[in-house]
């Protein structure tokens, strides 16, 4: 079926109303989250099989959250869809204001390949609770978990409901070239601003996910050793292949050797002696990014690792130091498992390096010291990030996903996901009964009452 006939149908299908059924939504968000249990053992095997991707990391990272998205969304539908009353303005008198939350219309999701199944479905169960068609366009990088996401759409959903288009660039460029009522884009700052430019031509409302150079700061109260292994969690779970990874670290010049000692001890204890070996350690994604994450390593200092084989696609974790800004590791976003360690004295040093870069996704900070945390919450912005820890703001449902400025527009994740592919309809309903007089022509005499008026409001 050709892109356009398929979104046409799509539009046919929404205007027939059966996706504005809460019942309807409800149904499906059920039918979908019982064939992603029963798939979850193929689910883990087409992950490994795309890119070496650990049975535990699959189901950690990929199909519990989806799960748990699921599961949310179907508990408080009802609820989520409700209108929202609000105080009526006394401009207004005699009426009742409420928020009724309507869907878009047709969408189009467009998914990455680094998380292939969540950031995939996560945005999908918003768009669907929330009333809409999707088109999914899963990632060619990824060939075998995009088929079987294609397959398990295609026995849950009516393919005028939702439905996935396979293919690379081409695809995505014809199905960017269409006008659609919502478009949901996950992946590279670069694509990024070609999904917007799609998408200013037809006035279309969107959320980017995107990523940058997400900094870690360590400063000298950090409990070192901590620090370091919730570090080597975040860095390298999925090979680094992460858009909310700390992407490189800033740790005061006092504690630099206990921290690369600290880091040293944590990659060992997670991925073993020779982590090309560990079941726990996935693999780089294809050559392309293998060589540019390789040369990565050419201008800088190899504290740990460095290891590399260009036919099983493998980088070891490694971990570089007397790195400068002019380094290549600094030029861009690193998305994998290379880890470059600099230092600072002040906290204008801190301050001089991280406004260098765009706003990133995430910031991290290591401190016992309150008022260094408040500095640093207060100084830099992000779109979000974590105190003692990495990663874990993602994994909490009640917090919006999501960047600002180069690092991304919009969020979602639990309840946000339902009102981001919701339009807000603000309605007033006026009542009959009375009709003061004053707001009609003629005006003569009038202006004196209507300020008077005013500052009662």
């Amino acid at each position: 079926m050709e892109i356009s006939e398929l979104i046409q149908k799509q539009r046919t299908y929404f205007l027939s109303g059966y996706t504005k059924d809460v019942n309807f939504r409800k149904a499906a968000l059920i039918r979908f989250r019982e064939s992603i249990k029963r798939n979850e053992q193929e689910i883990i095997n087409v992950l490994a099989a795309d890119f070496k991707k650990p049975p535990f990391e699959s189901v950690a990272t990929e199909i519990s959250i989806v799960l748990k998205e699921l599961n949310l969304a179907i508990k408080n539908l009802y609820k989520w869809n409700k209108p929202k009353r609000v105080k009526p303005s006394l401009l207004n008198f005699p009426s009742s204001d409420a928020i009724m939350y309507e869907p878009y219309g047709s969408t189009l999701i467009i998914a990455p390949w680094n998380y292939p199944f969540q950031l995939a479905v996560g945005p999908m169960i918003g768009a669907i609770a929330a009333g809409n068609t999707v088109v999914l366009k899963p990632s060619e990088l990824t060939p075998k978990t995009s088929g079987l996401l294609a397959k398990i759409i295609s026995d849950v959903f009516d393919e005028n409901h939702v439905t996935t288009v396979l293919g690379g660039k081409e695809t995505s460029t014809r199905l960017l070239a269409e006008r659609w009522d919502y478009i949901f884009f996950t992946g590279s700052v670069p694509v990024g601003k070609i999904v917007y430019k799609a998408a200013a031509k037809n006035l279309t409302p969107i959320t980017l996910e995107l990523g940058g150079k997400s900094p870690c700061v360590i400063d000298e109260t950090a409990k070192i050793q901590l620090t370091a292994k919730r570090i080597v969690w975040g860095k390298f779970v999925n090979a680094g292949q992460t858009c909310i990874a700390p992407d490189y670290i800033l740790v005061h010049s006092s504690i630099k050797d206990a921290f690369l000692t600290a880091l040293d001890i944590e990659i060992t204890k997670a991925l073993g002696a020779d982590p090309k070996v560990s079941p726990d350690f996935a693999r780089i994604i294809n050559e392309k990014n293998f060589e540019r994450l390789n040369n990565m390593l050419s201008d800088s200092v190899i504290f740990k690792g460095g290891q590399t084989d260009k036919n099983d696609l493998y980088i070891a974790p490694t971990v570089l130091t007397d790195v400068s800004l002019s380094d290549t590791v600094m030029q861009e976003e690193i998305f994998g498992p290379v880890l470059p360690v600099l230092t600072y004295d002040t906290k204008e040093e801190i301050k001089k390096i991280i406004v260098s870069y765009e706003k990133p996704l995430s910031a991290y900070v290591f401190s016992q010291k309150r008022s260094f945390k408040n500095w640093f919450n207060e100084t830099f912005s992000y779109g979000g990030g974590v105190i003692n820890d990495t990663l874990v703001h993602f994994l909490n449902d009640r917090l919006p996903f999501g960047g600002v400025g180069h690092s991304g527009i919009g969020s979602y994740h639990g309840k946000k996901s339902f009102f981001t592919f919701s339009h807000e309809k603000s309605v007033a309903k006026r009542g009959t009964w009375l009709d003061i007089p004053i707001r009609y022509a003629p005006y003569k005499g009038k202006i004196g009452l209507l300020k008077n008026f005013m500052k009662w409001l």
